[in-house]
């Protein structure tokens, strides 16, 4: 074997466009060796009692695998698939292959930091470099307008001068042609079984079925905002619970890095020449914003979102009673059924609207004051578009425990259901018990009298639970009471 060697570990990039890592790669060496190793670490049971990795987002891994290395075969190269330790699995490729150097797009969570960190060492003991990249947020750090120890905590001012002072860099451009060493041995994407999973229902409920791969990213962004031009109404829609359509459901493929938050943004700039800009192309282009934020948080401020207390030294107040709550919220038996609907939308699909995880988590620690850790830990198992920092960051802002103490706030889930949920078809939906209830009622029965709910075919105790709790909105009991 003569010429270098580059040899690139995916992970959460599973892309060939504006990935900077394989672009790089090709440009810089004779041949490019793709890998990507199913760490047991993602695939274990947590201290929660939680998987670390969920049968959805297990599933969507492997079709995004999948993805990958198709496309990387259409170019002519190939991906290398292996399950273990990637401190044991990268050296002894890089020494099967004589690898000059390997490339990777660096996590900013302090798991995936030391598992880089892991394969750093192994490979300094065989004097080999590990480069390291930045490439998963719409802003790269070094063209922000400060340092990461300096990037201000409060959203508000973090967005207001990344708009002003900071520019989004263009998209890399793919390679053409991809070569890569001879490989006698590709391996095999494991089953889900293999993993030590099951394989997931379908649920027909299911808002739609998220198909892991860049191809079906890009063909989903394509359909949102050309085809359907939903992009036109997405301010106004991203906030319902219901329909495939109110939101452009990307986070799955950024999650795992199928597709870039570059190429949303570039996509929606088009869209802006087009069309103009207006509040819907502003509102998407946030959303990628607080995701950068988040990152850029646990950048500066490292596992301090792991901890109960947070940033602020003191937990929030725990019932005494919290492994029955919480399972109750696990299930989806609160009793209120807003909560319990968001609930077993998730348990059956792997996915849960933005406003319905608010929603969840802040009844969960709120009213319920179940240790948010446990939450968190739960969204972790069960999302599909799981991410350490999207996920640890929201629910230590709902918890009160955030770096930004302007996000904490109390959650009225009544009126929030309200808003969401206006004519009950959400909760009609997942919570089928409740469906003769008509229009807004669905979401207060403990509201009806008894007499009422027997209209209904209903009691509350039997056909579906009493709330668990009095909850701090209770008081809204008041029939003549604005609850919506």
């Amino acid at each position: 074997m003569s010429g270098k060697t580059i040899l690139v570990w995916f992970r959460n990039d599973l892309r060939i466009n504006d990935n900077e890592v394989l672009t790089e790669a090709v440009n810089k060496a004779d041949t490019v060796l793709p890998v990507y190793c199913y760490d047991p670490f993602y695939y274990r049971t947590t201290s929660f009692g939680t998987q670390k990795t969920g049968n959805f987002r297990a599933r969507f891994i492997n079709e995004s695998v999948a993805g990958l290395r198709e496309a990387l075969q259409q170019l002519g190269g190939n991906l290398i698939v292996r399950t273990g330790d990637p401190a044991i699995i990268i050296p002894e490729l890089a020494q099967q292959y004589q690898v000059s150097e390997v490339y990777h797009h660096r996590e900013v969570a302090f798991e995936e930091t030391n598992i880089s960190s892991k394969v750093e060492a192994a490979l300094w003991k065989l004097k080999l470099n590990l480069k390291h990249f930045i490439g998963h947020t719409l802003h790269n750090k070094e063209d922000l307008p400060f340092p990461v120890k300096d990037i201000p905590d409060a959203f508000t001012t973090f967005r207001k001068k990344v708009e002003r002072d900071s520019q989004v860099r263009r998209c890399a451009i793919a390679p053409k042609k991809i070569t890569t060493p001879e490989i006698t041995d590709a391996g095999e994407i494991p089953t889900l079984a293999e993993l030590g999973l099951t394989e997931p229902f379908d649920d027909e409920r299911a808002v739609m079925r998220f198909t892991g791969g860049e191809a079906e990213g890009l063909k989903r962004l394509h359909g949102f905002i050309w085809e359907k031009n939903l992009l036109k109404t997405y301010k106004a829609s991203h906030n319902l619970v219901l329909g495939s359509d109110s939101s452009t459901k990307m986070s799955p493929w950024l999650s795992m890095g199928c597709v870039s938050p570059r190429q949303i943004f570039w996509e929606v700039q088009q869209y802006e020449k087009a069309h103009g800009s207006n509040d819907s192309t502003h509102a998407l282009i946030l959303e990628l914003l607080w995701r950068d934020y988040y990152r850029f948080m646990f950048k500066k401020y490292g596992n301090q979102f792991f901890q109960k207390a947070g940033f602020k030294g003191q937990a929030p107040l725990e019932a005494a009673n919290q492994d029955e709550l919480l399972e109750k919220w696990k299930t989806g038996q609160t009793g209120v059924p807003f909560i319990d609907a968001i609930m077993r939308e998730m348990n059956a699909t792997g996915y849960a609207s933005n406003r319905g995880r608010q929603n969840a988590a802040s009844f969960l620690v709120k009213d319920l004051q179940v240790d948010w850790t446990r939450g968190a830990a739960y969204f972790e198992e069960k999302l599909i578009d799981y991410s350490p920092a999207s996920t640890w960051g929201n629910w230590a802002s709902i918890a009160g425990v955030g770096n930004d103490a302007k996000e904490s706030r109390l959650l009225n889930v009544i009126k929030q259901a309200g808003e969401a949920d206006p004519k009950g078809q959400f909760v009609k939906l997942w919570v089928p018990e409740l469906s003769a209830i008509p229009g807004k009622q669905i979401h207060t029965p403990f509201f009806l009298t008894q007499e009422e709910l027997a209209v209904y075919g209903i009691q509350l105790g039997k056909d579906y639970p009493a709330p668990i709790i009095q909850p701090k909105w209770q008081k809204l009991s008041d029939k003549n009471a604005s609850i919506f």
